[in-house]
C-alpha cells in the first residue's frame, strides 16, 4: 500500500507492539534515507488484537486483499508479499 501499512505480528515475551513498531519505523526511514522525523510515517499506530487462532487466516487474507481493492494489482499474485505463512 502507498500511504499505509498492514502487518501481523506476532509478539516474543520480551517486546512490546509500541517497541516492534518503533524499530520498523525506523528502520524503514533509514532505509529510504530519511533523517527528519514525520516525512515517512505518522506517529502513533492503530492496532488489533488477534484473539482466536482462526481469526489469523481471515486477517492474513484481508491484508494480501489490500492491493487488489486498492487497484495496485489486479491478481494477488502480482502482490511480492502474498505468500505468507498463514495463509
Amino acid at each position: 500500500m502507498p500511504d499505509h501499512w498492514h502487518g501481523l505480528v506476532q509478539l516474543g515475551s520480551r517486546d512490546s507492539l509500541s517497541t516492534v513498531m518503533n524499530r520498523f519505523k525506523s528502520l524503514t526511514a533509514k532505509h529510504l534515507h530519511c533523517t527528519q522525523a514525520g516525512l515517512v510515517w505518522d506517529r502513533g499506530f492503530h492496532d488489533r488484537a488477534v484473539r482466536a487462532e482462526e481469526d489469523v487466516r481471515a486477517i492474513a487474507r484481508y491484508i494480501v486483499g489490500n492491493p487488489i481493492r486498492a487497484g495496485l494489482v489486479s491478481n494477488v499474485l502480482d502482490y511480492p508479499y502474498w505468500d505468507c505463512v498463514w495463509l
